[in-house]
């Protein structure tokens, strides 16, 4: 992708899933990549070396360097200590990927402040955190930059028993918005990508059984689930020059998921 090469990212959340495959599209494409973890840095160091692999292949020094970060994006000092460690390493931070989330099931009424508040914390008020520093460093130095935030087509779809995650994307929604027309005049674009239903480890419970998998594909316009790699194809589009004249906008990456499968075939006059 245009203009990527030599720049300088940062992807939360960035030891597995669709933030570890991210990290190593990005790197790919020639970014540095700072992959940030919560506890484990083999975690960390373990997506350092797929991505390194995939960057740089049988070559020693290919000029694409890591770096594993760590940080627990619910805290604020975390997120200002993480943040300024990228740019005294890497020199600057020119792309932000707010990837970092949880989830948890409970119906509604019964859903506890803590479980809703940590929800919140991490999926909205970090991600707002995380691109509040990104923001005050790009314009500190005169910098355009990119913010990219990792959503859900639940920030539009309703999810019952899913009521804090479903209000945090849908705040995310909102935020990226702001954010954008805020920032536009400062060269600084803002974007969501939101996935639908993806292969990853946090969905191993339907991914894992042919069954449950058929009933969710079935509801999938496309057929069939997504995949890590192709959110994180649509990440490295946005956050390339190839997008530069796109901010503020959510690209869904869903197989069709929030064209309303229902209605593909006449049931209602």
């Amino acid at each position: 992708m245009k203009g990527l090469k030599g720049k300088n990212a940062l992807i939360t959340g960035a030891t597995s899933g669709i933030g570890q495959v991210i990290a190593i599209r990005l790197a790919q494409e020639g970014c540095n990549i700072a992959i940030n973890y919560r506890r484990n840095i083999e975690d960390a160091e373990n997506t350092e070396d797929m991505a390194m692999e995939k960057a740089c292949g049988d070559i020693s020094n290919c000029g694409v360097k890591s770096l594993p970060v760590k940080g627990d994006v619910s805290k604020e000092e975390d997120i200002i200590n993480m943040v300024n460690t990228v740019v005294q390493e890497f020199g600057s931070l020119d792309i932000l990927i707010n990837n970092a989330g949880i989830q948890k099931e409970c119906a509604s009424h019964e859903l506890k402040t803590e479980d809703f508040d940590s929800v919140l914390g991490v999926n909205l008020r970090g991600s707002f955190l995380c691109a509040r520093e990104t923001i005050k460093h790009l314009l500190s130095q005169n910098r355009s930059g990119v913010i990219i935030n990792i959503s859900s087509v639940h920030e539009i779809i309703p999810r019952p028993f899913y009521l804090s995650y479903s209000i945090s994307k849908g705040g995310m929604e909102n935020m990226t918005k702001t954010l954008a027309l805020e920032y536009a005049n400062k060269s600084i674009r803002i974007n969501g990508v939101a996935p639908g239903a993806t292969i990853t480890p946090i969905n191993e419970e339907w991914v894992n059984d042919p069954e449950k998998k058929a009933v969710v594909e079935s509801h999938i316009p496309m057929s069939r689930a997504g995949t890590s790699e192709e959110v994180a194809a649509a990440v490295a589009f946005l956050a390339s020059d190839e997008a530069a004249y796109i901010t503020g906008q959510t690209l869904f990456v869903d197989g069709g998921l929030t064209l309303y499968a229902d209605f593909r075939e006449a049931w209602s006059a």
